[in-house]
């Protein structure tokens, strides 16, 4: 019965301290890294849609904010992110026996200049894109245009966060 006990003192030891080694973000920084800023997205797509670099911005900001203890600034940032808004496309995905479209995508791409003040290696240009389906009746407009914007918005911060600050 002894012998139990501190065994399920171990395992429970074990549990507790084991987790915090851990960190469920995967964001590694390094200590000298306490800000970030993020500059203007220049929306350069073929169709232009007011205000999305503005929007854009803001996702980009709220969501680091939201995963790191960074603070944010408005020059410089030991961390910076800049880029263009490079695609804003919706086209058929699907089509009827009619030839009309049965379901339609806005695709929305970024590409994203990161700059680490603190290590040179792990600055990068790319492009993240991401997709939002929606039915060929129907038009992107209000409610449904937003709810799109925001989930493709979700994903693309969410990737470009990951690639540049995750150290898997």
């Amino acid at each position: 019965m002894k012998y139990l006990k501190h065994l399920a003192v171990l395992v429970i030891s074990l549990s507790l301290f084991g987790c915090g080694i851990y960190k469920l973000t995967g964001i590694s920084l390094s200590e000298d890294t306490k800000t970030f800023q993020v500059n203007y997205f220049q929306n350069n797509a073929p169709l232009i849609e007011p205000g999305l670099e503005r929007d854009f911005k803001i996702a980009l900001e709220e969501i680091i904010m939201n995963q790191t203890n960074l603070d944010l600034v408005k020059s410089n940032g030991d961390l910076v992110f800049e880029g263009e808004i490079t695609e804003y496309r919706v086209s058929p995905t699907t089509a009827t026996s009619d030839n009309k479209a049965a379901q339609n995508r806005l695709t929305i791409a970024v590409k994203v200049h990161f700059y680490d003040k603190n290590d040179d290696e792990a600055e990068f240009d790319q492009r993240f894109s991401f997709y939002f389906d929606f039915a060929g009746s129907s038009l992107l407009v209000g409610s449904q245009k937003e709810t799109a914007i925001e989930e493709i918005f979700e994903r693309i911060t969410q990737d470009i966060v990951t690639a540049s600050l995750a150290k898997w």
